[in-house]
């Protein structure tokens, strides 16, 4: 079905819990109305730090049925596709800037099932993905620089998201846009007010006294 208006869907970000206490973090994301669960996969080449990969989302899978949506900050995403998708990704999302066969991997994704994804670090401009837009069911914009949470939102990348909205509504594609990186309830009307569908929130969720009214007042702002 075509993508009308935005969805404020909230994503929390795994990677600002605790990993000691992992099927907590779970619950609270459950508890307070998350959407979905967002993994942030680092390979510590393309961005500095080294997270975690498919073993911790077949774990995670086996806590929760909320969507899982894996966005791979790694080189050579197309070797771990095989392996995400039998972990239980139900999205997989790779970087533009590490994948020069970038139609062919949507295509890949497309075929097990999964809902495909492509991602662009803040300098790189839309016009890098416009060949992509018909075949991938979501576009995740950085909207800080990766690698590290707690940062604030650079302001200028809601540019790209607008123009993302506005190749949506002239035809351009049916996808998600997705932002990624400080979101929080001030920003939030402007956030979704530029047209996007699904923000990530990471340190900000984990650290509230009340998850779930921020999630609530988040969508609403």
């Amino acid at each position: 079905m075509p993508v009308i208006g935005n969805r404020r869907i909230i994503a929390p970000s795994i990677l600002a819990a605790d990993f000691g206490k992992i099927d907590r973090a779970i619950g609270l994301i459950e508890q307070a109305g998350g959407d979905w669960i967002h993994l942030d996969v680092m390979d510590g080449v393309f961005v500095p730090p080294i997270t975690f990969g498919a073993q911790m989302i077949q774990s995670i899978r086996k806590l929760t049925e909320l969507v899982l949506d894996a966005h791979l900050m790694t080189i050579n995403p197309g070797s771990h596709l095989d392996a995400f998708a039998r972990a239980g990704a139900d999205r997989f999302t790779f970087h533009i800037e590490t994948e020069v066969h970038s139609h062919r991997l949507i295509s890949q994704i497309n075929d097990l099932g999964i809902s495909s994804g492509i991602a662009i670090v803040p300098s790189t401009p839309i016009s890098a993905i416009e060949e992509l837009l018909d075949i991938v069911d979501q576009v995740l914009i950085m909207t800080v620089n990766p690698g590290w949470g707690g940062q604030s939102m650079i302001a200028k990348t809601l540019e790209k998201v607008r123009r993302l909205e506005k190749l949506r509504l002239e035809g351009g594609g049916d996808f998600l846009i997705c932002i990624d990186g400080g979101f929080k309830l001030e920003n939030s009307h402007e956030i979704w007010d530029a047209g996007v569908d699904v923000a990530v929130m990471g340190s900000a969720f984990f650290e509230a006294e009340n998850p779930g009214e921020l999630l609530d007042k988040g969508r609403s702002q």
